[in-house]
């Protein structure tokens, strides 16, 4: 009997237990308050200003350039709103680029500020939600303030070409005296793909601690020490006076050590999910009439396939009988009744939307796992398709 085969790992993932064991502490012994001026604060603080300085070594930046954020959402609508929030733009609104399959939490803040009088254009995507590169300069406006582009898509897993961007960006902002400001949401990139933040020319840029065997509740956003953020959350000016509120010590830590296991084994957790990856696509391809939605050089660990003829809920809980879980679209959305926004974007047809699951590996996961999972799917997709058709 198979244990429970977690492939799911793109909505959120299990604590590492190093990590576990990391946070531990700061519950129960080092408790203490990072603003309050005893001893017990003091330690607070200064764990805090470890982590906070682990993590910018690990992404190649400056420890103050580094806020933590209650979680990945909270992020990109600070680093979003914290730019628009400017009293100039209150009074002068601009124009923001992005892309019609970035997370919600940036596609929701882009609709908020599209009622307050913004501008947005949304850049064409091919059918496996790559943007050209190329293209990307002639949608640009003298009124251009914001660009924001995931480097990982969450459903697809496609890498975008961030770095092409920011570097025409870094070109263009030479001769405009409002510059551009680009962010990049890279939540689901760390732990998947070996960068550093310089290498994507981002102004603003941010991460979630659940994705990488961290834990929930912990986000980060780099902001460059140029981009003039303005709060969205008042109180009592911790982070710098960007992010009010008692910071969350435990999280804090588990989210440096997360990041840090990932740093330390990402080749070789790169060469496994690639491995995987490549043994789920063969066996994929056996069963009769299924499509691979995501592009071949997308990150190693994000898998989205249709089943045409098979609802992808129907699926998602027969193969959970089998103590398979994997999900529909997002999982952040795929409870509610509405069809995935990237899939529509990247022109998939209603049906095939419907039919479509998402597969999202792990390095724990192993060989003879997904040779389980590809049986499972093909004996289960020809039930499901005996029963409805």
């Amino acid at each position: 009997m198979h244990n429970e085969i977690y492939l799911d790992n793109s909505a959120t993932t299990p604590v590492a237990d190093e990590v576990v064991q990391a946070m531990e502490p700061y519950w129960s012994v080092q408790y203490g308050n990072p603003s309050s001026p005893h001893l017990r604060g003091v330690a607070a603080q200064k764990i805090m200003n470890a982590s906070r300085a682990q993590l910018a070594s690990i992404l190649g930046v400056s420890p103050a350039e580094l806020y933590f954020t209650g979680s990945g959402t909270e992020a990109n609508n600070l680093a979003l709103l914290g730019v628009a929030n400017a009293p100039y733009f209150q009074r002068n609104p601009g124009h923001i680029i992005t892309t019609p399959i970035e997370h919600p939490s940036v596609l929701h803040v882009v609709q908020h500020l599209e009622e307050r009088g913004w501008e947005v254009t949304y850049l064409p995507v091919d059918c496996c939600g790559r943007i050209d590169p190329g293209e990307f300069p002639k949608y640009l406006k003298p009124n251009t303030k914001l660009v924001s582009v995931m480097l990982v898509n969450n459903e697809l897993g496609t890498i975008a070409p961030v770095r092409q961007i920011g570097e025409f960006i870094q070109r263009e902002n030479q001769g405009r005296q409002h510059k551009i400001v680009f962010h990049v949401d890279a939540v689901q990139a760390l732990g998947h793909l070996p960068f550093k933040i310089p290498d994507l020319k981002a102004h603003l840029c941010t991460f979630s601690g659940h994705k990488i065997f961290g834990p929930k509740g912990i986000g980060l956003l780099y902001a460059h020490r140029q981009v003039r953020l303005r709060p969205i959350i008042f109180g009592g000016n911790q982070e710098g006076g960007l992010r009010s509120g008692t910071e969350n010590v435990p999280a804090i830590v588990g989210l440096a050590k997360a990041a840090q296991l990932a740093a330390d084994n990402l080749e070789e957790n790169l060469r496994k999910l690639r491995e995987l990856r490549e043994a789920l696509l063969e066996g994929i391809k056996t069963i009769p009439d299924s499509y691979i939605n995501s592009p071949p050089d997308a990150a190693p660990h994000i898998v989205s396939v249709s089943f045409p003829g098979v609802r992808g809920e129907v699926l998602v809980h027969f193969l959970e009988q089998k103590r398979i879980f994997v999900s529909m679209g997002a999982a952040c959305s795929s409870k509610k009744r509405d069809v995935s926004h990237v899939l529509k974007a990247v022109g998939l047809e209603h049906e095939r939307i419907l039919s479509t699951i998402r597969i999202s590996l792990a390095p724990q996961i192993t060989l003879a796992q997904i040779e389980y999972v590809v049986y499972s799917l093909k004996e289960t997709v020809e039930e499901i398709r005996n029963i409805y058709i």
